[in-house]
């Protein structure tokens, strides 16, 4: 389990404090920043857009600008191809806006989601070469377009790629590559995204800082998480400030659409409204709606781009929504919750949510999770995402191949292809193909929360240290042994939780298993700090981020021996070991609770003396249970979380009719075919494997050739001739009692059994 750590403690000089009249929190949250010497003070809190790098550091950025100069002067069609997502659409409207007011003969083209996918598209570019295109420009896109830049070459059009993304094996054979990150340049910040590439190319063809273009900057630098440190500080910062005085009517009417009060806009509400509505649009319908949105001078027709923008937002609500739930019932409908990686499909789910999806399953289940649907080629596609200690790239990589026709991603996110007819494959492969990523054990802090003087001041003195984001993120504190008071839960479905820390108001959002009999245990609640408005009042508030437990503390006794937590399902990571009856639910163990290798040990290998120990499956007898029971520990945990056992309870006598029956009517099928037999019989298909094997072991059934058949004229037994059978049941009753059994009764019969 991760723990959490305070940061090394860094200062301010005396006289730099007094200097820039900073808090003492201010100071200190700056110093754990780096940010430590007058240049990087007064970088942070005076710098703009006119300390921006030069822009013909970038790697062929005067080439590219002159080849643009080129075209404006002799009147050449050019073409901006961008991306469907926030970053590609501010970046794209950066350049055309610019080219524009340069008098180019400019256009833009922004492939479609569904029909080209991402980036290059051989297709795309041969219809830009047809319709007179000139001078093609990529911006948040290109450097994997070599086919397509060789075609537009041959054809005598230039393609002047402008990106951010990472280098593959081959570099398009290109007129310029300007990149943020190439290899060898001098540009000083290497964490552009692609609306920074395509701001810093602008500022060098107007030969001017351009900060009209801030805003939209800084929108494609949030939506796409690069850095907002260094120069992305910058952009971020006075891209806030810009916008908060937009004339920009597009913007105004996005804004008015989200809810926003101009004047007050943070970075948290270019995150969480103003990107995603952006990003909407890509993902349900034609990305160059939000581009002309963001182009257009006409108050009216922004009004209406805007209100259709919303309409896509709600639209990718709802269909995250739904099909978010069509995939907790297909994963319950095949018992797939003890897989160690989860692939999804639905020939109906949307395309442009399933990234969304696949995020919300691993958070739910902590799964690497594939989610698929079948595209406008026949394929499957989708997208994957991942955990902190599995490497998602590196797991199917090895399967592209064999199985993939499209594959592309880093450690926790990918997106991919393959033939319909592989999807099985995929499920059975990808669980046994997992690369295991070594995650951190520490997680930091930068600071204890201040036990007095936390005010509404408090969050002005930190957000002095902002705007926050990637490389920059919000400044975390804990309260360590915290007395806790005041505690309900709270919503709709009473899955958050309210408290209070030393007389603070804190929130836990997502937190249904915390309920008062847990927080003894609770040793470290870590918390952001916010501003709560509530019925005209302003007051600070704290968002929990993170849970440390221990071991409660008992004064004047002893601490109980064995202690119930059987009814926790949340792995408390205070133990000094966690035993496994059954070496099958190691990888559950690890990956699902995050738990790592030399804190888990199989009962039978476990020779330790004093520690305390969790009994973190069930025991499958009372055999395997006396084993444990009798280990040296100084405090045992009981959890049963765990267990390999084939079904939850054995199927009813007339489910194994009906898939008796089943098998005569239809003796074409293989023992695959039966996973999508599963629904149509209204059984889940773990019960339908179950039932399968007890039938082969009577010898009702046979595989002949690969198919199952049903044998005529079987000898009449019943089903509890299956020792199969029997023995589940008799495992399943064990199991039943150990977690079923109240509390002080299992205590009693644990304590009977004990040294």
């Amino acid at each position: 389990m991760m723990k959490w750590q305070v940061k090394p403690q860094q200062t301010l000089t005396a006289d730099l404090t007094q200097k820039y009249e900073l808090s003492p929190l201010t100071a200190s949250l700056l110093a754990l920043r780096g940010i430590k010497t007058d240049d990087q003070l007064d970088f942070w809190f005076h710098a703009t857009e006119v300390d921006l790098a030069d822009p013909a550091l970038m790697h062929d950025l005067d080439k590219a600008v002159a080849r643009i100069n080129q075209a404006i002067d002799t009147g050449e069609k050019i073409t901006i191809y961008g991306d469907y997502d926030a970053d590609g659409i501010t970046a794209t409207t950066i350049m055309v806006e610019t080219l524009g007011i340069l008098g180019a003969n400019v256009d833009y083209f922004i492939p479609n989601r569904f029909k080209d996918g991402y980036g290059p598209n051989l297709a795309c570019y041969q219809a830009l070469v047809a319709n007179g295109t000139q001078l093609i420009i990529t911006v948040d896109n290109g450097v994997t377009g070599v086919d397509e830049v060789a075609y537009a070459k041959a054809h005598g059009v230039d393609t002047i790629i402008t990106d951010h993304h990472t280098f593959q094996e081959k570099l398009p054979d290109a007129y310029a590559i300007v990149h943020c990150n190439y290899p060898g340049q001098k540009y000083p910040f290497d964490d552009y995204c692609g609306a920074g590439v395509a701001y810093t190319i602008c500022r060098q063809l107007m030969q001017d800082p351009m900060p009209e273009l801030l805003e939209l900057a800084m929108i494609g630098t949030i939506g796409d998480m690069v850095r907002t440190n260094g120069e992305g500080h910058i952009i971020v910062k006075r891209g806030l400030e810009v916008l908060n005085q937009t004339e920009r009517v597009g913007l105004r009417a996005l804004i008015k659409q989200a809810g926003l009060q101009l004047g007050q806009i943070t970075e948290t509400d270019i995150g969480f409204n103003i990107a995603p509505r952006l990003n909407a649009v890509g993902r349900l319908a034609d990305a160059n709606l939000a581009v002309k949105l963001l182009l257009t001078d006409d108050e009216t027709e922004a009004a209406t781009l805007a209100g259709q923008v919303e309409e896509l937002n709600n639209q990718r609500k709802t269909l995250t929504t739904t099909v978010y739930q069509a995939c907790l019932d297909q994963i319950a409908a095949n018992h797939w919750q003890k897989q160690a990686a989860l692939v999804l499909y639905d020939s109906g789910f949307h395309e442009g949510v399933l990234g969304l999806v696949a995020n919300k399953i691993v958070e739910q289940y902590h799964k690497p999770t594939i989610v698929l649907t079948k595209g406008m080629n026949g394929e499957a596609k989708g997208s994957g995402r991942s955990i902190p200690s599995v490497n998602l790239f590196d797991s199917l990589n090895p399967l592209k191949t064999s199985l993939l026709t499209k594959f592309g991603g880093h450690d926790f996110a990918c997106g991919l292809s393959l033939p319909l007819a592989k999807i099985p494959t995929l499920r059975q492969t990808f669980s046994t193909h997992l690369a295991k990523k070594t995650a951190p054990d520490t997680t930091y802090y930068d600071l204890e929360l201040p036990a007095a003087k936390l005010s509404p001041q408090t969050l002005t003195e930190i957000n002095q240290v902002g705007p926050f984001g990637t490389g920059n993120p919000q400044p975390l504190f804990a309260a360590s042994e915290p007395t806790i008071s005041h505690f309900f839960k709270i919503g709709r479905d009473k899955s958050h939780v309210k408290l209070q820390i030393q007389g603070l108001d804190v929130i836990g959002f997502n937190k249904p298993f915390l309920h008062e009999s847990l927080l003894p245990f609770i040793d470290k609640v870590v918390v952001q700090l916010s501003l709560n408005h509530y019925q005209k009042k302003v007051a600070l508030q704290g968002i929990i981020t993170g849970l440390e437990f221990g071991a409660p503390a008992v004064s004047n006794a002893a601490p109980p021996r064995v202690v119930d937590l059987r009814h926790e399902h949340y792995v408390m990571g205070f133990a000094d070991k966690y035993l496994l009856f059954d070496t099958k639910n190691y990888g559950t163990a690890s990956q699902q609770y995050g738990l790592a290798d030399d804190q888990l040990a199989l009962v039978q290998d476990y020779h330790d003396t004093g520690e305390q120990i969790v009994l973190l499956d069930a025991p499958r007898n009372l055999m395997e249970f006396k084993q444990a029971l009798n280990l040296d520990y100084r405090q045992l945990y009981l959890r049963f979380l765990l267990d390999q056992l084939p079904v939850k309870q054995l199927p009813s006598t007339p489910a194994f009719a009906s898939v008796l029956k089943y098998i005569y009517a239809h003796p074409a099928l293989s023992p695959g075919d039966y996973a999508q037999v599963a629904p149509f019989l209204k059984i889940p298909y773990s019960d339908l494997l179950f039932i399968l094997r007890v039938l082969f072991e009577l010898k009702f059934v046979a595989l002949t050739d690969g198919k199952i058949i049903g044998i005529h004229s079987p000898v009449k037994r019943p089903l509890t001739a299956s020792r199969y059978l029997r023995g589940t049941a008799v495992t399943l009753k064990f199991m039943q009692q150990l977690r079923t059994m109240p509390s002080q009764q299992l205590l009693e019969y644990v304590n009977h059994f004990t040294k």
